[in-house]
């Protein structure tokens, strides 16, 4: 008889234990970690404990999450209500990146606006295709020459397209040479955040 229809018949019939106490009791089990046997409920407990240190866990990560959500938004407003100090376009442009490296600690930062720089085909093109921000391990087309850094010095970046309606109209580019910072699977809501402020910010001064 194989264990799958043992343990079938002891779901389907449950009252084989009721009529079954004494054998049971007699049960010994070998102990999860080694060294000796213990009996049925002392696995059972066993089991209840590690069941409980797993949603003790579960519910720890879930609360850091929740912080560290918390501290995020925070600075994601504190960014936003900093961008209201600008007075025209060159102050805008020269607070960004100074204010996503003192707010995010965001190493290296470029705002490319094409009404100033236009950009080459391939990188209007990538600008164009993206409909959020976009995080990478490796530079999209020519814009690693956009930093003042070797390229080889950056391992991750954050591609931010600034949309003035259907139209882009420039690109926020965050980069670090830590791979982790930015990955392809990360979460990109607070990223779309800034992206949307930082092109609301820009659009009075901007011809289109």
């Amino acid at each position: 008889m194989r264990a799958e229809d043992v343990a079938q018949y002891l779901q389907d019939n449950p009252q084989f234990f009721e009529a079954h106490i004494d054998t049971l009791a007699r049960i010994n089990l070998p102990h999860p970690h080694g060294g000796r046997t213990i009996s049925l409920s002392e696995r059972q407990l066993l089991a209840l404990r590690e069941k409980n240190k797993e949603l003790e866990k579960k519910l720890h990560d879930l609360l850091l999450f929740a912080k560290e959500n918390d501290a995020l938004q925070h600075k994601v407003h504190e960014f936003i209500v900093a961008l209201f100090a600008a007075r025209d376009l060159a102050t805008l442009k020269d607070m960004v990146p100074h204010l996503l490296g003192d707010i995010f600690s965001v190493p290296h930062t470029v705002l490319r606006l094409w009404e100033i720089t236009p950009p080459s085909a391939e990188v209007l093109a990538f600008a164009d295709a993206q409909a959020q921000p976009v995080c990478l391990h490796h530079p999209a087309h020519d814009t690693a020459a956009w930093f003042d850094v070797p390229a080889g010095q950056l391992r991750s970046y954050a591609y931010l397209p600034l949309h003035a309606g259907s139209d882009t109209i420039g690109l926020l580019v965050l980069a670090s040479p830590d791979k982790q910072r930015f990955y392809p699977e990360m979460g990109t809501v607070f990223l779309r955040r800034i992206s949307d402020a930082v092109a609301s910010g820009l659009h009075p001064y901007l011809q289109r």
